[in-house]
């Protein structure tokens, strides 16, 4: 057995239930994958993309009805190091990559104002591009479970909104393209037990502007990292903080929200209240 085939029996076998179950669950609970579609696999070199990568080669191996499935890599300006190291792990793992090269990275790299969210939003945009140029209807993402509850926190600590990641949308701006998240269910921490048990060095700081930190695995001083760390603090008095958030976006009571928007338009409790 050679070492890509070690590291797909662990998803299958080792990590049956923390991974492999879940990766399914979410697919087959959100319908994220239908006959027909032709799906890039958008991959950065981080330990996510490259677990969410060798999960969709496994489930389109078994799957009960026919799909495609291209695995993308954008170069938005990596250094060398960093580029190499993707190139030889896909190698290793037996993923057939395709590499295109951008220059996001000196785009943004004078700006002053929010050159993350403007950098995130035009790897979106290539990313749709070339997956397009390809054929393909859909773009898969390796966002996890705790990507999804922390934005929820942000969007309200920091957006004043609710707001979640959603496990699949539409593209706004790529007419019959969609993207979707597979590792919607699967656990940060069982990611890094997956990475750690097969011994895999993924990239990680890959920005030019951070690639020289050190992440200790909280986050850095980002905003997410200030979720991650709150919510390490609340679950010492409820272990079931994490998964609470997770329902609570399933489950929103409509009967006791003040306000909602739909569709860009805004709405109000009152339009629908009667005195009683």
């Amino acid at each position: 057995m050679n070492r890509a085939s070690e590291v797909e029996r662990s998803i299958s076998k080792t990590f049956k239930k923390t991974i492999w179950s879940k990766f399914v669950k979410g697919i087959k609970n959100y319908e994220l994958i239908e006959e027909g579609d032709k799906i890039a696999v958008c991959i950065s070199g981080g330990k996510d993309s490259m677990l969410l990568a060798k999960c969709m080669q496994l489930i389109h191996k078994y799957s009960i009805f026919p799909f495609d499935v291209e695995y993308i890599v954008m170069d938005p300006g990596y250094n060398l190091i960093n580029r190499k190291r993707i190139e030889d792990n896909a190698k290793m793992l037996e993923i057939p990559i395709q590499i295109f090269d951008s220059t996001i990275f000196e785009a943004v790299a004078d700006m002053d104002d929010n050159p993350c969210y403007m950098c995130a939003k035009m790897r979106r945009g290539h990313l749709y591009k070339y997956a397009q140029d390809l054929g393909c209807n859909k773009i898969a993402l390796g966002h996890h479970f705790d990507d999804v509850i922390e934005t929820t926190l942000m969007s309200m600590f920091y957006g004043a909104e609710i707001k979640t990641m959603m496990p699949k949308l539409h593209s706004l701006n790529f007419e019959g393209m969609e993207l979707i998240r597979p590792m919607y269910l699967i656990r940060e921490d069982t990611i890094k037990e997956w990475m750690k048990l097969n011994d895999l060095k993924f990239i990680q700081c890959a920005c030019r502007f951070t690639e020289n930190c050190v992440l200790d695995g909280q986050g850095g001083g980002s905003k997410r990292g200030e979720m991650k760390r709150l919510i390490q603090k609340l679950q010492k008095d409820n272990p079931y903080v994490e998964m609470n958030i997770f329902n609570a976006t399933h489950n929103v009571n409509m009967n006791t929200v003040q306000g909602y928007r739909k569709n860009g338009e805004k709405h109000s409790f009152l339009e629908t209240y009667k005195s009683i």
